[in-house]
């Protein structure tokens, strides 16, 4: 009998073996996307927020869009640039307040804005209009009304803040 129960004894060693095997390559793979993700959970819950309050604000009739004007400025530059790209200001120099200096000139020249932000980024390092290939247009007039020496360039792929409008990157004034 103890030749036969050495032949069973090696099968079940191998497959305990080929399971551990497999256990330790799936740890491998969840750790591997975990630590490698692309997209953080924070910038998908702002994208999800700006599209949420882009979607009542397009497709509000033009009593809710004077509702709003006290918040967000003017009844005028608030009807104006409802139907146009929300604009997204980053302050990515070392002067405070840049990003609200520049959200408040563009709001007053009736473009709808987002709340402006900081970006920390080595990789810019001048005033710089990020668009997608449907609001080249709207860049480069933005870029004409700010008159800071910006430049309009395409969004890259890896720039993922202001989904779906025009991202302004601010340095200097």
């Amino acid at each position: 009998m103890a030749p036969e129960s050495d032949n069973t004894r090696l099968p079940l060693r191998a497959g305990a073996m080929l399971l551990f095997a497999i256990a330790v390559v799936c740890i491998g793979l969840g750790w591997h996307s975990a630590v490698t993700t692309t997209s953080s959970p924070e910038a998908d819950l702002r994208a999800a927020a700006s599209s949420a309050s882009e979607t009542p604000s397009s497709s509000a009739g033009s009593s809710s869009a004077e509702a709003g004007a006290p918040a967000s400025g003017t009844s005028s530059s608030t009807s104006a640039s409802a139907s146009g790209p929300l604009v997204c200001v980053y302050n990515a120099g070392s002067q405070s307040g840049l990003a609200v200096e520049v959200t408040d000139t563009l709001k007053a020249k009736g473009y709808r804005t987002s709340e402006p932000g900081n970006l920390q980024s080595a990789s810019i390092t001048e005033n710089t209009v990020f668009y997608t290939p449907s609001l080249r247009d709207e860049a480069e007039k933005v870029v004409a009304d700010l008159d800071n020496g910006a430049t309009a360039d395409p969004r890259p792929s890896a720039f993922t803040q202001c989904r779906g409008g025009i991202a302004v990157i601010v340095i200097t004034r």
